[in-house]
Formats: structure tokens, C-alpha cells, sequence
């Protein structure tokens, strides 16, 4: 009797799955605001198609966020079900309410490393080449929870400069995402400010991938204007994330299409992921846990 009662119990699971995942008629791209709307739109459109063929729902519909924190809350309160973002944003959803989402996929520079960095630029004109330069200086964040744009520099900056940064520089402040932050230094709101770059290629191509990449080849950044103050060590690139309020079979069907996508549309990869990068590699919470820590360290969640 127990046994069929158990194997019942196992039936209506199995039953009750099924019901879910055939419940799942629209997934959610988070878009965090790292460069102008109508630019992450237009990088993004691409995997729609696909993304509904692939998992078999009715709509794909993406959500540009201002910022940062309106994708972390979207991936929060289940009101967003795929995003790319850095780590510390990962950290920051990690902290706050463990296994709410699963860092899946993160993708690899055109040499097949599976980090970037932080670069920090300055006008050409502004006479600023080095951090010795910019001391008593405006520094300008990307965003809170940008990891190259704010929580690294916070964390590697100090041990280089031997002061905290609000006491070496003369005043801090945001951007409001990257794209924006260089703008504000060429517009000389910050004298220097804190960028991500793949670090791989040309200075004069804003080298293979990143934010400095994306702005030259959409002609609102010229290289000869900028000039790289310092740059980071090494940070793991951010992952590809999936809600797990989603049933694990769309969860699965989402990993499988990202991961062949290389594959299957180089072009379209290139463009979800902002550069002339390879292809994704597989990832889980280990990967990340140091920036984890990081963020936990220096910002507390």
C-alpha cells in the first residue's frame, strides 16, 4: 500500500511538472542599463526567435532596466527570467536571497579566456596618465552594482594607491552605466572614471569586446580621445543567468540554446554578448565565489 501510495505521489509530481513548464507562455530578458536603450535592445532582438523555438513558449519579451538594480530586483521578484550581468550583480542576488537564480553560461574572449578587466580612462587632454596623476582628482563609478565599474576598483585601488579611494581622490559619483560614465569624462563631469575592456586586441579597437569596444564601433567614442589609467587584475567574466522560479526543463532548454548559439549564429552571439567573442562555457557558484565574497566584504550585499 505504501508503495503505490509513494508511486502515486511521484505520478503527481511528474504531472504537476509537466502542468508548470506547459504554464510558461512568456520569458523575460532583464536589459541592466550598462549602455543606452535602444542599443541593448537592438543587441538583444536577435535571440528571440531562437529562444521561443527552442523552449517552446508562446513570447520572449525584453525588459530594459535604467540600471542595474532594476534587473537584480526583476531576478529577485521573478519578474525577470534570463539576464547578463556581472558578477557583483550575481553576488548582490546571491546575498540577498540564496539560489534565486543560477549563473549558467558565461562566455569567452576571442584568445579563450573567460575574464576582462576594469580600465580606468582619462581624457588624452586632461594630462592624466597614471594614478599618480589622478590623485586629488573626480572619480566617476559606472554603477553600484557594476563589478568592473565600481566593487573591483574598490577592492584593487586601495592596496595600489595606499589610501581609501574617497580620501585619494576628491570626490566620487556614478555615471549612471558605463556607456555613460565615459561620456561623462569626455564631457569633463569626472576628470577619470572606471570602464570594462576584454584587455585582448587593439587600444584603438577599445580592444576585442567591452564597453569601449561597443562605444568606437558605434562612433560616439574615438580612442585618441581617452587614454587607459590603470587597469585591473583579472575578473571572471559575468555569467549568463536563469531564474529558478522557471521549470527545470525550460531552465535546461535556455542553458542548450545560449550554449549552441555560437554555433548556430556567430553574428547574433557576437551581439548578445558585446564583442568578437568565442563561444560559452559552462559555469556554476564556484566560479564566482570570490567575487561573492568581495562584494559581501566591501558592500555587504
Amino acid at each position: 500500500m505504501l508503495k503505490k501510495t509513494l508511486l502515486a505521489a511521484v505520478a503527481m509530481s511528474v504531472v504537476a511538472g509537466s502542468a508548470m513548464a506547459q504554464d510558461v507562455k512568456v520569458l523575460r530578458i532583464g536589459l541592466d542599463g550598462s549602455e543606452n536603450e535602444a542599443d541593448m535592445i537592438r543587441n538583444t532582438q536577435c535571440v528571440v526567435p531562437g529562444l521561443k523555438a527552442a523552449t517552446g513558449v508562446a513570447d520572449v519579451q525584453i525588459f530594459p532596466s535604467p540600471d542595474y538594480n532594476g534587473v537584480i530586483q526583476g531576478l529577485l521578484g521573478g519578474t525577470i527570467d534570463i539576464a547578463s550581468m556581472g558578477a557583483s550583480s550575481y553576488a548582490a542576488i546571491e546575498l540577498q536571497k540564496e539560489g534565486a537564480v543560477d549563473p549558467i553560461l558565461t562566455y569567452t574572449q576571442a584568445d579563450g579566456s573567460s575574464g576582462y578587466y576594469s580600465i580606468m580612462v582619462a581624457r588624452k587632454d586632461s594630462g592624466i596618465k597614471t594614478l599618480a596623476d589622478a590623485k586629488g582628482k573626480k572619480i566617476g563609478f559606472a554603477d553600484p552594482d557594476s563589478t568592473s565599474g565600481y566593487l573591483v576598483p574598490n577592492v584593487a585601488l586601495p592596496k595600489e594607491l595606499g589610501a581609501p579611494v574617497k580620501e585619494y581622490f576628491s570626490e566620487t559619483g556614478f555615471g549612471g552605466g558605463h556607456e555613460n560614465l565615459v561620456l561623462a569624462v569626455l564631457d569633463k563631469k569626472f576628470d577619470v572614471g572606471t570602464t570594462f575592456g576584454s584587455g585582448v586586441g587593439k587600444w584603438e579597437d577599445g580592444y576585442s569586446s567591452g564597453n569601449l569596444h561597443q562605444m568606437i564601433n558605434k562612433g560616439n567614442l574615438d580612442s585618441d580621445d581617452i587614454v587607459e589609467v590603470w587597469k585591473s587584475p583579472l575578473i571572471p567574466n559575468g555569467p549568463l543567468m536563469v531564474n529558478n522560479a522557471l521549470p527545470a526543463d525550460i531552465r535546461e532548454k535556455v542553458e542548450n540554446y545560449f550554449l549552441e548559439l555560437p554555433k548556430t549564429d556567430m553574428a547574433c552571439f557576437k551581439s548578445y554578448t558585446g564583442g568578437d567573442n568565442k563561444e560559452y562555457i559552462k559555469v556554476d557558484k564556484s566560479f564566482y565565489q570570490t567575487i561573492v565574497d568581495a562584494r559581501k566584504s566591501v558592500i555587504g550585499g
